[in-house]
Parts: structure tokens; sequence; C-alpha cells
């Protein structure tokens, strides 16, 4: 596969945030409706414990994604806000309240990530599909998306998941290869590519999807060449984002912010190798206007297989 050529200036490290990365106020009425659902289910948002840039905004939407299976992982990435340690045990009725906060918040598509449970015997694959089925019971109508960490690539875990039938399979691939044992030591570049590959042989149907953050040090032809590997595991759906660091202490500097030009290039680069929904941007994270970007691939997946 030929790769598009891009070309983007470097810069040293940064910590004063350029004009373009500035948020607007929440709505009060939609805002505090969302804070008093997600607080009442008991369940944890990545919106919260990751310090999403985008929390006002989706909350004043009515959207969230939520966090299941506790908000302590067993991993520790050097650009995730989420607490490490020692989780606490599975919680048996989390199925059922995160159903019912769906159905109160109307969502017509909802993320669900989790935390690594490294430290279960099914690594939590389990509980997740029993998330996704509780959904469908509660509300069939609702699309669903998974977000899960990567199993260490089982199949059988992959497969627990895909069995409870989620439209759309998400893992993150984060960052390029050479970057990845620094900014995510417990997780494996090649690793993340076969949990999506995984994913479409055992469930053709459902749409993949991956993430990647620029802004730590990466170069453009490795950004390319990240993208022709997921393409490479027919991974259909791409969203790209701007790092940004959630504490001075403890978690990776800023290496560049990147225009929303250079944005707009990385995405039609994107496009250019296949992918049938990119979403590209400064505040562009996985689960960020997810219905949106859902709809678009499904909307060109079915248009390839329709005879005209």
């Amino acid at each position: 596969m030929e790769l598009p050529v891009i070309e983007f200036a470097r810069s040293a490290p940064q910590r004063r945030l350029p004009p373009w990365l500035k948020r607007p106020m929440p709505g009060a009425r939609d805002f505090g409706d969302t804070r008093r659902i997600i607080a009442t289910s008991g369940v944890s948002t990545v919106c919260q414990e990751a310090r999403c840039p985008n929390v006002s905004e989706c909350w004043a939407k009515r959207h969230a994604t939520f966090m299941i299976l506790g908000r302590t992982c067993t991993r520790r990435c050097h650009f995730c806000a989420v607490t490490t340690g020692r989780p606490n045990s599975v919680q048996d009725d989390e199925p059922e309240r995160l159903a019912e906060a769906v159905a109160e918040l109307d969502l017509a598509h909802v993320v669900i990530t989790a935390v690594a449970r490294d430290d279960l015997p099914d690594e939590g694959a389990g509980h997740f599909a029993r998330c996704v089925r509780a959904i469908r019971r509660a509300c069939p109508t609702t699309t669903v998306e998974v977000l899960p960490a990567d199993f260490h690539a089982r199949t059988e875990c992959i497969e627990t998941l895909c069995d409870a039938a989620p439209e759309l399979y998400n893992h993150n691939i984060e960052t390029v290869e050479r970057l990845t044992a620094s900014i995510r030591p417990q997780a494996r570049y090649r690793r993340s590519l076969d949990v999506l590959r995984i994913a479409k042989e055992l469930a053709p149907r459902i749409v993949t999807k991956s993430g990647i953050m620029v802004g730590l040090g990466e170069s453009s032809d490795e950004l390319l060449a990240t993208f022709a590997d997921l393409r490479a595991v027919d991974c259909d759906v791409l969203t790209i984002g701007q790092y940004l660091r959630p504490t001075l202490d403890g978690h990776l500097a800023v290496q560049k912010f990147y225009t929303p030009e250079e944005f707009d290039r990385l995405g039609d680069a994107a496009r250019r190798l296949g992918f049938v929904s990119v979403a590209s941007g400064p505040f562009v994270r996985s689960s960020y206007n997810a219905a949106d970007v859902f709809d678009e691939a499904r909307r060109r997946l079915l248009a390839a297989v329709t005879p005209s």
C-alpha cells in the first residue's frame, strides 16, 4: 500500500495551551441532569476518571461514556489519569444499574469502556458482555460500542464480548509502535492490532474502530504507517486527537500541539487509506461524537455492499 506524504513542523515540549484548545462552559440544566443520573447509577465514567476535556460539552448534551469494572486499573499507562492499583471486587449488579442510566439518559448510542482487569481469570470479558446484554434488554434500539482493554489478545475473551453482539468493537492503538513501550509499558503495539483482527474475524459484520493520540513525539511517517497497519487488519473507523497532559507530575509532557489544519490533513490521509469514518481534531477522543462517527461508518459500509 502506497502511503500518502504529509509533512508537519516539529516543536519542543510545550506547557501553555494554544488558543484553539479552549472549551465552552456547560449548559447548566442538561449538564446537571447528566451528573445526577450518573451519580445515582453509581457507575463510573471515563469522562470523570480520565479527566476528559470534553466533559462539559458532552454532559450538556446528555452524553456520557461509562467505565465499568471499577475505578482502579491494573495497568499504568503514562498518558492516563485513571488510578492504578489493586481493584475492588466486581459488582454483580453493575450491568442493571448501567442499563437504567442509559435508559434514563435516553441514549441512542452508548459507549462502554473499562479499566484493565488483569487480575480476573477472564480479564472482565464476561462482565463486559453482561453489561451489553443488560442494555439490550432495557434499551432495545440503543446501539452499543464497546471499548475494552486488550484482553492480552485472548481469542476466548474477545469472543465472549463479540457474542454479546455490540454494534462496534473499539480498541485504541494509542500511539505509534516506536513509542508504545514508553507510553503504555504493559501493552504491545502488535497485540492491539491482533485484538482488532480477531474481533473482525469472529464477527465480520461488526464495525471495528481504533484511536490514536498525537503530540507525544511521533513523526508523520510513523502516523501514516500506523494508519496503514490498522487498515491491514480491516479496521473501519479511526479517531485522531491531541494528547493533553492530565497532570504535571507522573504524566508525559506534550511534545507538540497540532493545529486544526494539521488535523484536517491527517484525517484526509486516513480517508485515502480506506477508513470509512474518520474523526480528526484537537478535542477528538475515542467516544467523542461517537454516535455520529458510527452512523457515518454504518452508512458507508452499507452503501459498499448494496448494489447500485
